[in-house]
C-alpha cells in the first residue's frame, strides 16, 4: 500500500509534526494506528471518550460523519499543514 502524505481526517498535507491515533483505543483492545495532524488527533480525543471511539467512531469514515468533526474539518480547511491551536474539551470548558 502506498503511504499517503495527507491526513486521512482533514485531507490536508502533513507538516513536520505527525501523531499516531489508535482507531480503537489500546484500552479497548485496539492495535491499528493511523497518522494524523496533532490538532486533528487532539480534537478527536477532546470530543469522544474511549468507549465512544471503540463503539461508534473506530473508522475515519465514522469520525468524518460526526457533526462536530465535520464542522472542525470545514474550519481547518485552508490552514497551513503545521497549524495548531489549543483544543478545548467538549462543551468548551477548560480542564484544571
Amino acid at each position: 500500500m502506498e503511504e499517503k502524505n495527507t491526513c486521512p481526517l482533514c485531507d490536508r498535507p502533513f507538516g513536520q509534526a505527525v501523531e499516531m491515533h489508535h482507531l480503537i483505543p489500546k484500552s479497548q483492545g485496539g492495535r491499528d494506528t493511523i497518522p494524523l495532524h496533532p490538532i486533528c488527533h487532539r480534537k478527536i480525543h477532546a470530543l469522544f471518550n474511549e468507549k465512544e471511539l471503540a463503539r461508534r467512531f473506530s473508522t475515519i469514515e465514522a469520525l468524518r460523519q460526526s457533526e462536530e468533526i465535520s464542522l472542525f474539518i470545514q474550519w481547518l480547511k485552508g490552514k497551513p499543514a503545521d497549524f495548531y491551536r489549543k483544543t478545548r474539551p467538549k462543551g468548551g470548558k477548560r480542564r484544571r
